[in-house]
């Protein structure tokens, strides 16, 4: 049997140097050993406190391994673990593999521990400095300065790893969060909130499938390319009012569907204008036999019906702002749009002026205050 413990853990001097060292004993009563890296002894003491709070939250060994992976690591095992399909798109892996190698040429020695928000923009800034590198028989020849957009994504793909990193326990918090983009990015779009007289003029000017889209989109929140454009007829039931998506952006897409009945008549007529086709927007010009795109019917649409272009994503948005102004909660609407992150939402759920003013009409300017009395009732005598 071991002996008691007079306490858990101590700070204490070496001879050797002035950097504190910590001791402390783990789970199992085995005694650790290790530098603070400081010579400040309140903050040798915090991370003695941080050492115990997480031995006693089971995750010192989780900690104490991500205190030693660097990000080059890091990068590795989130291509490898939560970047490949089914977890990610086949193209938003490959994107996400572009964007790691020169984040991993950057700071690939660097500890994940070590990144912080000040490295991230001096990265972003020497990155738009640089200019596009073309390779040819000679070797590589540079041209355009790189666009904004092509190191913005470079950046939310970092975000997005360390994001992941966080919620593993293997970093306190994401330094991306402090970090500022230095220029604004053009081709971001806001998301577009499309009203319902709007949706209406867009759907008199389009042929009939492009009808069939809007009110499919807006009234079931697919995804236009990842869901809907390869959707098959036999993953439709009208007779449930549901349609089945085997295959989604993340995990949580794959799922059944409910359908609004303005959805099944959207879903019925389609059919109907494609009968010999297993597809249900079938076309001769792509191999795998279904339309890949609808961007140049959709502008062209835009154009006749005089409405400024915004993307026909945001049909989606659309069906999450409807959503949230029907009075349906965030923790709902992160369900009906199959996100795994309620954050997410949003950024799809976009309030409108109007809705903004229907909140305002509820704002109470005596908030806090007692009702006054009326002088009739003071004076009030009870007779018995």
């Amino acid at each position: 049997m071991s002996k008691p413990k007079k306490h858990d853990g101590v700070v204490y001097a070496r001879k050797d140097g002035k950097i504190w060292w910590i001791r402390y004993w783990d789970r199992d009563g085995k005694p650790c050993r290790e530098s603070s890296g400081t010579a400040d002894w309140d903050a040798a003491n915090r991370k003695l406190r941080e050492r115990l709070q997480a031995r006693d939250g089971n995750l010192l060994e989780v900690i104490r391994k991500g205190e030693a992976l660097s990000l080059g690591e890091w990068a590795d095992s989130f291509l490898n673990n939560f970047s490949r399909p089914p977890i990610r798109a086949a193209k938003t892996h490959e994107a996400n593999i572009r964007c790691a190698i020169h984040l991993k040429a950057a700071f690939a020695g660097r500890k994940l521990v070590d990144l912080t928000s000040d490295a991230i923009e001096q990265y972003l800034r020497d990155r738009l400095g640089q200019r596009v590198r073309v390779r040819f028989n000679g070797g590589y020849r540079e041209r355009d300065p790189l666009k904004s957009t092509t190191v913005h994504q470079e950046f939310r793909v970092l975000r997005r790893m360390l994001n992941i990193a966080v919620r593993k326990k293997l970093l306190a918090a994401n330094p991306c969060s402090g970090a500022e983009f230095p220029v604004a990015v053009k081709k971001l779009f806001r998301p577009h909130y499309v009203t319902w007289s709007e949706q209406q003029k867009i759907e008199s000017h389009g042929p009939e499938y492009l009808r069939n889209i809007m009110q499919i989109i807006t009234e079931t929140g697919l995804r236009v390319y990842k869901e809907l454009a390869p959707m098959k007829k036999d993953q439709v039931d009208l007779s449930n009012a549901v349609v089945w998506i085997p295959d989604s952006k993340t995990p949580n897409g794959v799922a059944e569907v409910p359908l609004t009945p303005l959805a099944v008549e959207a879903f019925r007529r389609q059919m109907a204008i494609t009968p010999e086709s297993p597809f249900l927007f079938p076309s001769d010009r792509n191999g795998r036999g279904y339309q890949a795109t609808f961007k140049t019917v959709w502008r062209k649409t835009l154009q006749r019906a005089k409405i400024p272009y915004f993307r026909i994503y945001d049909l989606r948005s659309t069906y999450a702002t409807r959503l949230s102004d029907g009075g349906v909660t965030d923790e709902w609407v992160t369900q009906m749009l199959r996100q795994g992150d309620a954050q997410v939402m949003k950024k799809y759920s976009q309030m409108k002026l109007q809705m903004k003013r229907k909140a305002l009409e509820k704002l109470n300017r005596r908030a806090g205050e007692t009702a006054p009395v009326s002088p009739a009732r003071m004076c009030t005598v009870v007779v018995q």
